[in-house]
């Protein structure tokens, strides 16, 4: 891997120097962290980091490659990455690529050699902020040009992030069964659509711009809405659709999907100081009383006090700061979950099969 010079401004005036990798640009957006100890390839590809430029807190990473197998979409999301060290001799049975490769083949740089921690302990003091990463074989650039770079940029609060991670056109997957739903795309994983045709649901995947009418064309038995980037506030036309929608169809709604049942309904959505982000995160199930760690990634949650007289009740929270991870309507067939349930909780997609079966 050849080495390059690399550079990381934050909005605040903080600056880091470090040593480049990936591709040899700059790169701006909001720097967040990610607490997981694995699953690079996947948090790269994750459309829900669209704008942001991914921290990685675990110290040592790339040292299993990278293989499409992992991908998460077609392409890096992520704005950039940041990393205390880069595995130099990685090793996988199935591994095709280096994630320096790996970055430079989607045009993404990357930066190493920071105190992770600090920086990580930084952001959860301050919170999230906009940053850049730059990477570079010349003389250092101008901090002072950066930053003004930086302060001219929007906050993610003012971008529709959505429209760029959407699909153009429907997408049709045959699940093999006699169920069929319409996910709506905000910025969907593979592994989502995945889960739901192993169990043998045909999956008709929209843009996120289908308007209610054309969705019920397609005849579905229930409404999936994705993952996916951003302030959900910002896409309203979504929010109009579910809200058209939600007397006629049972509904999932996943992530960003979960902030938008919780608005189409006339609850709140807020910032979060630093978000929720790793595979580590407890949420327990108010219902059961049990625990479960899930996989996060989310810089918005849905306000607690603002679901009453929705219809709404708040089924899981998180343990850490007791936000909302879960509801589900007291008389529609209506279930949402602000985490992953694609990994280790695969029985939320069991429930949302059982509730299409009943309401065929």
């Amino acid at each position: 891997m050849k080495k390059k010079k690399a550079m990381l401004v934050l909005e605040d005036g903080t600056v880091i120097y470090g040593t480049g990798f990936g591709a040899e640009k700059e790169a701006l957006g909001e720097v967040v962290f990610n607490t997981s100890m694995c699953g690079y390839v996947e948090s790269l590809t994750d459309p829900s980091y669209n704008g942001q430029i991914l921290m990685l807190t675990y110290p040592l990473i790339g040292n299993y490659k990278v293989h499409p197998d992992w991908f998460e979409s077609d392409r890096i999301w992520a704005e950039g990455l940041i990393v205390r060290e880069v595995c130099e001799n990685p090793s996988h049975w199935k591994g095709t690529q280096t994630l320096d490769d790996f970055l430079k083949e989607f045009n993404i740089p990357g930066i190493m050699g920071l105190d992770t921690r600090a920086l990580t302990i930084k952001i959860r003091e301050c919170g999230v902020m906009k940053g850049i990463i730059v990477t570079y074989t010349g003389e250092n650039p101008s901090a002072t040009e950066l930053l003004k770079k930086i302060r001219k940029q929007l906050s993610i609060s003012e971008l529709d992030l959505v429209s760029e991670t959407t699909c153009k056109q429907v997408g049709e997957f045959d699940g093999a069964g006699k169920l069929k739903v319409v996910l709506i795309d905000c910025g969907v994983k593979r592994s989502i659509i995945r889960s739901l045709l192993k169990r043998g649901v045909s999956v008709a995947c929209v843009p996120a711009s289908t308007t209610s009418k054309e969705i019920k064309s397609l005849d579905p038995n229930g409404i999936v809405i994705s993952n996916g980037p951003g302030d959900p506030a910002i896409v309203s036309h979504v929010r109009t659709t579910v809200r058209e929608l939600s007397s006629r169809y049972p509904m999932m709604g996943i992530g960003l999907g979960h902030q938008i049942l919780a608005l189409a309904s006339g609850a709140k959505t807020f910032k979060l100081k630093f978000g929720h982000r790793g595979s580590n995160q407890p949420v327990k199930d108010l219902e059961t009383s049990k625990v479960r760690i899930t996989s996060q990634n989310h810089g918005f949650a849905v306000d607690a006090d603002s679901l009453e007289g929705t219809g709404f009740q708040i089924t899981k929270v998180n343990c850490n700061d007791l936000t909302v991870e879960g509801m589900k309507h007291v008389e529609l067939p209506i279930i949402s979950v602000q985490y992953y349930p694609e990994w280790d909780n695969q029985y939320l997609f069991d429930k949302f099969v059982e509730m299409l079966k009943e309401h065929r």
